[in-house]
């Protein structure tokens, strides 16, 4: 029997959630209002989401996991995005 690999399935808050309070634009807006804002949960997780869309979900990240995310991009690993 083959077995695919489980993913955490709360790995993004619902809509609305983690409320409208907290969150942050840490970099400046060059995008015409379409910018991803960040806010530390109690937990210490990362939550991220888009900011034409404060009622939409959030994803939400370890903090290994976003240090992971960070470093990738600053050595380049995104690049082929754009």
């Amino acid at each position: 029997m083959d077995h695919e690999p489980q993913h955490r399935a709360n790995s993004a808050t619902p809509p609305g959630e983690p409320g409208h309070h907290g969150w942050a634009k840490p970099w400046s807006d060059d995008a015409g209002g379409a910018c991803v804002e960040v806010r530390r949960l109690s937990d210490g997780r990362i939550a991220l989401r888009q900011s034409s869309d404060p009622d939409g979900p959030a994803l939400v990240f370890t903090p290994h996991e976003m240090t992971s995310f960070l470093d990738g991009v600053k050595a380049g690993q995104a690049d082929f995005l754009y």
